[in-house]
């Protein structure tokens, strides 16, 4: 299960366009219900008030989520989502998101991420639900 998780999260993020180009994340790790996924705050990421877009911190958790829903080589996607914004995050920050399965049960899964800064303060807290659909993310 660790190693087709690891290939499902190779598989997707090397496709990933958004969060790879555009975000310009990294994805640390996918294993079963679980992945982590980091990024800089670069000046595009920059609101009106000079911290970070919380859109921005949103997709981070959110692209987190889908690695982790995903990580069992079943195609899922997002079925509600929600986040609290607890910290500013900072130009040149590191924001690291681990996100962790809570429950799996048929077809739906619910799934919290937290985003931390390069201090381990947590700058968001965020939860989605997930609706497996069909297919596979790689054949098996």
């Amino acid at each position: 299960a660790l190693d087709l998780a690891k290939q499902v999260g190779e598989s997707m993020f090397a496709v990933d366009t958004a969060s790879k180009d555009t975000m310009g994340m990294q994805l640390i790790s996918c294993e079963p219900g679980r992945a982590v996924i980091q990024m800089t705050v670069k000046e595009m990421h920059l609101n009106g008030h000079k911290i970070c877009h919380g859109g921005f911190i949103f997709t981070l958790a959110d692209s987190t989520f889908a690695f982790a829903c995903n990580s069992h080589n079943k195609v899922a996607v997002a079925a509600a989502a929600s986040i609290e914004f607890l910290k500013p995050a900072q130009l040149d920050d590191l924001l690291v998101c681990d996100g962790i399965e809570q429950v799996l049960s048929g077809r739906h899964g619910v799934y919290d991420m937290v985003v931390r800064n390069q201090k381990e303060e947590v700058v968001a807290l965020f939860r989605g639900k997930s609706a497996q659909i069909q297919g596979t993310v790689v054949p098996e």
